[in-house]
């Protein structure tokens, strides 16, 4: 047997134990309660003397009051009486209602097995769809290895507009994922919060393909994942705790556009900024065409009301081998630099610096001369964007200091 496969067993074994402990504290419970609930054996001849001589007795559980003085002091005792059947029916429903609960709580999917998924991950990232500062070199436009886990909604990889992990900084700051690893470990031995870990290949430029296989489990039936954009400060694209379970079964596809987020933890601005932390640290946000609301940002185009998607993730389930045949769990090798859609281009406007001081007036005495200002190029057009304008101007004026 592998050490993986003993892991999950003691892992199962572990929860369902948790489990049975707190059925068994129901039924202590319940038994208690009904000892006290039937300790009323010396009266119970009285008891149906109530309820038969009064129809309105049975409907409000209370002595009639026009029975004898002798019944009107039992009306303390039947009160508890009928408290302790409510309780009862209440106790008992909530065993019945915690039988059918996973551990970890995750009451929502019923699916009866274990599902794989191949997902596949695909690069958008091109100079036609982002073409403002476009990393050609050192080191050109590309997506660091995956990282994710599937898991209960006890734990969660990462969150928007939450704080970072310090694994989830290092992952995306310089792709390290040591740090991110261990927290995955360690949730996972917290009442089978994390039921496996998965990876696949990076992809070696902005446009391109990579895929895996992962194991849902129906306690563990969340997708997280994260992939660093390369080069950049601490921005990444994932998932967030993509459920794959939809009451009793498993969905068959999802496919999800993935959009840049900032980890929180440096400030650069570009894709080629230094680095330069963020203190104090900053909640995870989404990166978009108009925040953070900088002309230097590498993201920033003011005319797009949505960024085009950077990326794109797809989960396929995997069917069923036949019988007597199984399929071995395996990373298979990235497939690079395979784009299965179009990209719509995003159009680049030039952008030049402000204008330069006038320069002196050049001409004849007595006669009107000239100046002229200029200005540069900051952001060269791309996409069919607005041309650059003229960098260059002159104007007439009039020769000083003439003799």
């Amino acid at each position: 047997m592998e050490a993986s496969e003993l892991t999950k067993k003691i892992m199962d074994g572990y929860g369902r134990a948790i489990l049975i402990a707190k059925r068994v504290q129901l039924l202590v419970l319940i038994y208690f309660l009904s000892q006290h609930s039937t300790d009323f054996s010396g009266t119970s001849q009285r008891l149906i003397l109530l309820q038969t001589n009064s129809a309105a007795s049975k409907s409000r559980c209370s002595p009639p009051t026009s029975a004898p003085e002798e019944y009107l002091g039992m009306e303390n005792l039947m009160f508890v009486y009928c408290s302790c059947k409510v309780l009862w029916t209440v106790l008992v429903t909530m065993l019945g209602y915690a039988s059918s609960l996973p551990v970890g709580e995750d009451a929502l999917c019923t699916a009866e097995e274990l599902a794989k998924y191949r997902i596949i991950f695909t690069g958008k990232w091109s100079q036609i769809a982002f073409p403002k500062q476009y990393p050609l070199y050192r080191p050109p436009a590309q997506w660091s290895s995956l990282l994710g886990v599937t898991h209960s909604s006890d734990y969660s990889m990462w969150k928007k507009n939450e704080y970072a992990s310090n694994g989830v900084r290092d992952f995306a700051e310089k792709g390290e994922a040591w740090a991110l690893m261990k927290e995955i470990e360690e949730a996972g031995e917290k009442i089978q919060s994390v039921h496996g870990i998965f990876s696949a290949p990076a992809i070696s430029s902005g446009t391109g393909q990579t895929s895996t296989e992962l194991e849902a489990h129906p306690r563990h039936p969340l997708v997280s994942f994260v992939v660093r954009i390369v080069p950049s400060p601490d921005w990444f694209v994932g998932i967030d705790s993509l459920n794959l379970c939809e009451g009793d079964h498993w969905m068959d596809e999802v496919s999800v556009d993935l959009f840049p987020y900032d980890a929180g933890t440096d400030s650069g601005f570009t894709f080629s900024s230094p680095n330069f932390a963020t203190i104090p640290q900053d909640t995870v946000t989404e990166i978009t065409c108009s925040s953070p609301s900088h002309p230097a940002n590498s993201f920033y185009y003011p005319k797009l009301k949505i960024l085009p998607p950077i990326a794109q993730v797809t989960m396929v389930k995997i069917k069923k081998s036949q019988p007597g045949l199984s399929a071995p769990f395996i990373n298979l090798p990235a497939k690079s630099n395979e784009i299965i859609d179009t990209v719509s281009e995003t159009p680049l406007d030039c952008e030049v610096s402000q204008w330069s001081s006038w320069g002196l007036c050049r001409g004849a005495c007595r006669e009107t001369g000239t100046k002229v200002r200029t200005r540069f190029v900051l952001l060269q057009p791309a996409n069919n964007g607005m041309p650059c304008p003229n960098l260059d101007e002159e104007t007439g004026c009039e020769p000083e200091n003439c003799v």
